[in-house]
């Protein structure tokens, strides 16, 4: 017989980890619910550490972008060209093939009011989608699931490919499901001391705490095995980067393809925190971003549900408009945001450039806040009430 022992358990966090992680709803995948084809779905990349906006998008006839950056400005001849007056990092080759193809729009100046150029408090805000003065403990996709689930017969998911779950996929009632690798996942919920724990654990526990975490350990392995399934039923053959982007990206293009019951896919890449020698830094991330997203577009092209999937990018800030002593920058405010999608109802530069006149302390200024582009994607994408989501009304944009 197995002996019950809790420390034994707890130090057991293969399985524990991504126990916790489990919404209360994954219960019904074993039901095979599935959703029909042409199931909206919506992946973000999460840009982690401050991206640079303003190396990313490019005001190469702007005297003033060249003189507060002499060494660090991307040169005009190097831009790829969008607009007349603005261009893209030329390590962004796969997002200019977008935009010439339509398949691509650019949100400039997005930020919010009264901006943190704290890594962990302005990841919060994004996080959350709180007011900078507001200090909430839920995501804003972890509320639309507890919105999405609550009594309704066919419960959506989010997934994060990663082994934690951010804040952004938290909720009151429901959660999403950190997994880095669905075939690992399975093999650990099958581990035979959890399945023998579980069987001998009592119905209700006198402490709450560890009730919970048996509760969810039920909850991934009844789930794991459907969640193995769907990921095997369809296996790319596209030749993915060999990268840790590229390999979370092919994972999700598996989901995807699989038709399983999921809405929202969250993945990391980074970190953009160039404080020091940021040309480097910043172009091979962005050709692991360029390389993983060509290849993640073509394989949902080829599969016809590039029309179903739209792809948003965020990071926490954007840099000071002056290069700093380091060759590199420091942490700011006002960024752009990436929207890519077979249905995007806009596409190119969706509004002006960086504002390099109307500096404030040296920053650029916001002109559209974040929380409007996750109104826009809720309410026009995925079908949700966006004001109850968020806590508060936003103003709609047209891209989707």
């Amino acid at each position: 017989m197995l002996i019950l022992n809790r420390r034994r358990f707890l130090q057991v966090g293969s399985l524990a980890s991504a126990a916790v992680m489990m919404p209360k709803f994954l219960k019904a995948l074993e039901r095979g619910e599935l959703v029909p084809p042409g199931n909206k779905v919506l992946v973000v990349i999460q840009l982690s550490g401050g991206n640079d906006g303003l190396n990313t998008i490019i005001p190469y006839r702007n005297d003033i972008y060249y003189r507060a950056r002499p060494v660090l400005g991307i040169k005009k001849a190097d831009a790829l060209a969008l607009t007349d007056n603005l261009g893209i990092h030329p390590a962004l080759k796969g997002l200019k093939a977008l935009y010439d193809d339509g398949a691509l729009g650019i949100l400039n100046n997005v930020g919010y009011p009264n901006p943190d150029r704290s890594h962990f408090r302005s990841m919060d805000i994004w996080h959350s989608a709180s007011q900078s003065n507001q200090f909430w403990s839920d995501g804003w996709i972890g509320r639309y699931l507890d919105a999405q689930c609550n009594g309704c017969d066919k419960p959506t998911q989010a997934l994060e490919i990663d082994d934690t779950l951010s804040l952004a996929l938290k909720g009151d009632h429901a959660n999403g499901l950190a997994v880095a690798d669905p075939a690992r996942l399975f093999g650990t919920s099958n581990d035979k001391y959890f399945k023998d724990l579980l069987q001998q654990h009592p119905q209700h526990d006198e402490h709450h705490n560890v009730d919970y975490l048996y509760k969810t350990m039920g909850e991934t392995i009844s789930s794991a095995a459907y969640i193995q399934q769907q990921f095997k039923t369809y296996q790319s053959k596209e030749a993915y980067p060999n990268t840790e982007l590229g390999k979370n990206l092919k994972t999700i293009a598996n989901l995807v393809m699989s038709d399983i019951n999921t809405k929202v896919y969250y993945v990391s890449h980074g970190s953009f925190d160039t404080h020091v020698n940021q040309q480097g830094q910043q172009e091979r991330l962005f050709q692991q971003l360029s390389d993983a997203l060509t290849i993640f577009t073509g394989d949902l092209k080829k599969n016809n549900r590039f029309q179903d999937v739209v792809v948003m990018t965020f990071s926490e800030f954007g840099r000071r408009v002056s290069q700093n002593a380091s060759g590199g920058t420091d942490h700011g405010t006002a960024n752009n945001m990436f929207l890519i999608g077979g249905g995007l109802k806009q596409q190119g530069v969706l509004n002006e450039g960086p504002d390099l006149f109307n500096l404030r302390d040296g920053d650029l200024q916001y002109k559209v806040d974040f929380k409007s582009v996750y109104a826009t994607l809720l309410n026009k994408w995925l079908g949700a009430d966006d004001k109850a989501v968020l806590k508060e009304q936003y103003k709609h944009l047209e891209f989707v």
